[in-house]
């Protein structure tokens, strides 16, 4: 039986502001009870003045009266969250809002959920930040000076200690560097009646056209080892292998692997062993539960620059606005997305020159509409967002970029000033205000493009 990662289930406080209860209090913690249901774990209530026990996720107030106003200083010593879920479907209550404005105007925050699936991604947000503290990361790297395009390379920040340094600090999660090379060692000693074992329970659903059966063998022995270094170390919750970079220390990728895992366990995986990356992923997808996948950006903007890089003549026709464009594309393809997220799926021989003969590679393709880019900054406190819609796809014969997305924003100039990074993650939907509420409980700021 393959472990599946389990997140925490929050604590719930409720308090409530008069000495005793009031019958609306009661009435209002059993709708809270209904609705919110196995998502959260309910302590029993107590009176604002009570110190909050420490085990408290967070502090709920069920019915709020006049008395608050009396009371700022009993709400300013609460250290834990303050939700106030105030009317029976699970939301803030109109006639609050005086109450939290002059809460707000003390110093004092709170997180007022304007609909039940808000309140339900609180609740799961809270649980991702406690299971962070006892989790890790894990990235399989060896030579990050040197690989297959050191120039490029070199640049990013999730090679720098302060990277693992600043998300440790800020979500509590270890950080742990392995070896890409004994990594595929192990993987190229996983014996053959391993490989089809796990080869026989992928008959039929995962489609592999164009693999030889060396290629299918060796994405299957990966997988495997990979799957025994998650097992040996526990606690695992995302992981990435510097695949492009140091390509010549396998003769494989791990794209398939990072499906199956995604999909057996709900590992997160981080393409090139990007860090913000899989953390972003993280944070969106377990806090929201909507489908998510990390790729490359090209503005139309950035002209010649972007095109070279993919070995493409000119960017696709769009109707206007070209400047407000951006080519999505990653080694080759849109990018590594899990079968779960995706409209159409396959798995497909490798496009990049940079990678063994034997590699392959995920063709897959997201719902086209609305799509949220978003990706942590360097300094792991704001989460950068920016809407966008998924307006179709593009192919282009004999380039690096044989299938990809066209994505409009709403203003191509700014995005590319404010840009952190192009490695984002995309999750389905237009989700900027569900993102503005999960990060006042993980404490992040949002900084929208």
């Amino acid at each position: 039986m393959i472990p599946r990662l389990t997140f925490a289930i929050p604590r719930l406080l409720p308090v409530h502001l008069e000495e005793q209860p009031k019958r609306s209090f009661d009435r209002q913690l059993e709708h809270l009870r209904q609705r919110l249901g196995p998502l959260v774990e309910w302590l029993p209530p107590a009176h604002i003045d009570t110190p909050v026990p420490a085990a408290a996720s967070a502090v709920v107030i069920p019915d709020l009266s006049g008395v608050a106003y009396r009371k700022v200083e009993s709400f300013r010593a609460i250290e834990q969250p303050i939700l106030i879920i105030t009317s029976e479907f699970a939301t803030v209550s109109m006639w609050d809002w005086e109450i939290r404005d002059h809460l707000r105007r003390n110093g004092i925050a709170t997180i007022a959920p304007t609909s039940l699936e808000e309140s339900q991604d609180i609740c799961r947000a809270l649980g991702v930040k406690e299971t962070l503290t006892s989790s890790s990361m894990l990235a399989y790297q060896d030579d990050l000076g040197a690989g297959m395009q050191p120039d490029i390379f070199k640049r990013f920040f999730w090679w720098e200690d302060a990277c693992s340094e600043r998300m440790q600090e800020r979500f509590g999660i270890n950080v742990e560097h392995r070896s890409f090379k004994e990594l595929a060692a192990r993987a190229a000693a996983v014996p053959d009646a391993r490989v089809a074992t796990a080869a026989a329970g992928l008959e039929g659903r995962v489609p592999m056209p164009g693999l030889t059966p060396s290629a299918r063998a060796d994405a299957l022995r990966l997988y495997v080892a990979l799957g025994d270094d998650l097992d040996e170390a526990g606690g695992v919750v995302a992981a990435g292998i510097n695949c492009l970079n140091e390509s010549a220390s396998s003769t494989t990728t791990p794209c398939l692997a990072w499906n199956l895992l995604f999909q057996e366990r709900g590992l997160m995986w981080g393409c090139e062993a990007d860090l913000a990356s899989m953390m972003t992923e993280l944070l969106v997808h377990k806090s929201l539960d909507v489908p998510v996948m990390m790729s490359n950006l090209y503005p139309f903007l950035m002209g010649d620059a972007a095109l070279r890089h993919e070995r493409i003549p000119y960017f696709p026709e769009v109707e206007s606005e070209p400047q407000n464009h951006v080519l999505v594309a990653h080694c080759g393809y849109f990018g590594v997305v899990p079968q779960a997220f995706a409209t159409s799926w396959e798995l497909k021989p490798p496009v990049l020159e940079i990678v063994d003969a034997n590699a392959h590679a995920i063709d897959a393709r997201f719902a086209e509409g609305p799509t949220t880019i978003v990706k942590l900054a360097s300094t792991m406190d704001t989460l950068v967002t920016s809407r966008s819609v998924l307006t179709g796809y593009v192919q282009y014969e004999d380039s690096d970029c044989v299938n990809g997305a066209v994505l409009r924003v709403e203003d191509g100039y700014r995005f590319v000033e404010q840009l952190p990074s192009h490695h984002v993650i995309l999750a389905t939907g237009e989700l900027t205000r569900r993102l503005d509420v999960v990060a006042q409980v993980l404490d992040l700021t949002v900084e929208r493009i």
